[in-house]
């Protein structure tokens, strides 16, 4: 399956809708291996609690089903994406791909968790709409990117985003969680104002999700909420336990919860089409996460020295579950049983590139260690010849770089080139202050070695590669638990733990949470100033637009939700919607009180 680039979500949601105005949303995350499954009923006509999870997940693909006869007074789910996510790519599969129990019967096989532990038989009557929206959507991944999921590799979680505090994007954008309200006015450097942002200190793109799902859908289990807060008093109060865990998340590459993740597909059938030249890439790739997963692994030893004596409840269980955990020791010697141990994770292309041609150990495959020799003897030449060039057209400052596109190639300063350049340069590129070229002689060791010889020498190990993938896909459970630790421990030292410590020391309380009352401190002044504009693509005027804001409030708050609304607008004629809505959700929560 390809990459998945950056911090670009990689959410496939599927949505069915019934006419009882129920909604069943699954949402599939190809980067961490995870399925959320969630089921309720859509108390707005304007699908705010559908809205709110689709903004939350911000999916590249929505799967609906064909567009029947929606309830009385709403617009269906398919027409709810073609008027509000026309960006997104909407994909309409018949009815029958809608399968609650071939969902259910997925899901049984498909989870990480034991059937037992995820109360499937209780969930499958309750959420039957999510378990379709579910079979649907594993259907099309397997077809659209060509694998299969593995068995036992997914993190299933029923129901839960509501499961936590729900945000709607409205109060998202005015709260500025994600974004600043201005940030259009003011630019990039206005970026730093919004919380998501000033928290942003996580080193892994998986941890910089973390942190953006739970400012989005905050917990509200207090019991969780306790044990990080009992993890975050250790950290501060133990700075070698701190420094330590800084240290060990430091030897991980941005991407390693999705190569980890890597491990949870694969390629439905592997073919002679498989082993051609054309998917030599794919085998690099393959070979570059199985490094990875061998650089992850050899650093847990550190993980479990550092948490050997940790106290708090999250740190002591990651202890047992990871460090004890001993089938990352039997990963290990599968992996040390055909990969180099000098082998390593490397960023730079030539160095990459160099890795994953010596991964596999010598005596493994005779053809393997001939295409290794030609491989080191005509990178030699490469090397040669750009040292010819330096001195025979008097070049001193001539490079050699390298990219996994085209090779090698040379690269010139301006200042180097003395009126015309040699013709002995083709494919001649301007790049800044220097030329980019090759030449016929450099472009033949390329044809020869780095090409041919490089790729068809990782084409004769495959065999051994695929077999070692095939025997850590059987402890895959294990791998997904692994990336979800990481992202974790990334969140909440390098973001919270790191916030906390950089300020000075009263600058931040642990809060008590508590079921009846909360206690705020004394303040002097509060300031606030919120307002609505017109809103010309739905038609609605500043007042209609305060009045719809106010009904999806009132037709969903409880005596436990926390409203924020602009009382200073009672003052103008502009915002009589303000005091209206205040004065309406004032005597709805006196008749729920």
């Amino acid at each position: 399956m390809e990459d998945d680039a950056g911090e670009q979500s990689s959410f496939v949601t599927g949505l069915i809708q019934n006419r009882a105005k129920e909604v069943g949303v699954a949402a599939f995350d190809l980067r961490s291996a995870a399925l959320h499954l969630s089921q309720y009923i859509e108390t707005s006509s304007s699908y705010q609690n559908t809205k709110t999870l689709l903004h939350f997940y911000d999916p590249t693909v929505i799967i609906v089903s064909p567009n029947k006869l929606a309830p009385d007074g709403m617009v269906g789910v398919s027409e709810l994406i073609d008027r509000f996510y026309p960006s997104v790519r909407k994909v309409v599969m018949a009815r029958g791909c809608f399968d609650d129990t071939k969902g259910a019967v997925m899901i049984k096989n498909l989870a990480a968790k034991e059937p037992s532990a995820l109360s499937l038989d209780t969930y499958y009557k309750q959420y039957y709409l999510c378990l379709a929206a579910a079979a649907a959507i594993i259907k099309w991944i397997e077809a659209e990117k060509g694998v299969i999921v593995t068995n036992h590799s997914l993190s299933v979680t029923f129901n839960g985003s509501f499961d936590h505090m729900n945000i709607d994007a409205t109060s998202v954008r005015n709260l500025e969680i994600i974004e600043p309200l201005h940030s259009a006015l003011w630019g990039t450097s206005n970026k730093k104002r919004s919380l998501f942002h000033m928290l942003k200190t996580t080193k892994t793109i998986g941890g910089t999700r973390l942190l953006r799902a739970n400012l989005l859908q905050p917990l509200k289990d207090i019991e969780t909420i306790n044990t990080r807060l009992d993890c975050l008093d250790e950290l501060m109060t133990n700075e070698q336990l701190f420094f330590g865990l800084s240290q060990f998340l430091r030897k991980f590459p941005k991407e390693t919860d999705r190569v980890l993740c890597h491990f949870c597909f694969k390629p439905k059938k592997v073919t002679s089409k498989v082993l051609d030249v054309d998917n030599a890439k794919k085998s690099q790739t393959l070979i570059s996460s199985i490094i990875l997963l061998k650089t992850a692994l050899d650093a847990l030893p550190l993980l479990a020295k550092v948490l050997k004596d940790a106290q708090s409840f999250l740190l002591a269980n990651i202890y047992r579950s990871v460090c004890e955990n001993e089938k990352y020791a039997s990963i290990r010697k599968r992996i040390g049983e055909v990969i180099d141990e000098d082998v390593l994770h490397a960023r730079v292309p030539f160095v990459a590139r160099t890795q994953q041609c010596f991964a596999i150990k010598g005596g493994i495959d005779g053809l393997l260690d001939i295409a290794r020799r030609s491989f080191c003897d005509t990178s030699e030449a490469v090397h040669n010849l750009a040292n010819k060039y330096r001195e025979e057209l008097k070049l001193p400052n001539l490079k050699l770089p390298f990219n996994n596109r085209q090779g090698f190639y040379l690269s010139i300063p301006h200042k180097d080139i003395q009126g015309k350049l040699p013709s002995t340069f083709i494919q001649v590129v301007k790049h800044g202050n220097n030329i980019h070229c090759s030449t016929l002689e450099l472009a033949s060791l390329l044809d020869d070695v780095l090409i041919n010889v490089g790729e068809n020498g990782q084409l004769q190990h495959l065999a051994a590669v695929f077999a070692l993938v095939d025997a850590i896909r059987e402890d895959v459970s294990v791998l997904t638990l692994l990336a979800e630790v990481l992202c974790l421990l990334d969140m909440i030292v390098n973001s919270f733990a790191h916030t906390i410590s950089t300020k000075p020391v009263d600058r931040y309380t642990r809060p008590h949470f508590t079921a009846h009352f909360s206690t705020i401190r004394v303040v002097d002044r509060i300031f606030t100033r919120m307002g609505t504009v017109d809103n010309l693509e739905s038609n609605s005027s500043t007042f209609m637009t305060e009045m719809k804001e106010t009904a999806f409030v009132m037709q969903n708050v409880s005596e436990r939700s926390l409203i924020v609304m602009d009382e200073l607008g009672r003052a103008t004629s502009s915002s009589d919607g303000f005091a209206i809505a205040w004065s309406c959700c004032e005597h709805l929560l006196s008749l729920k009180a």
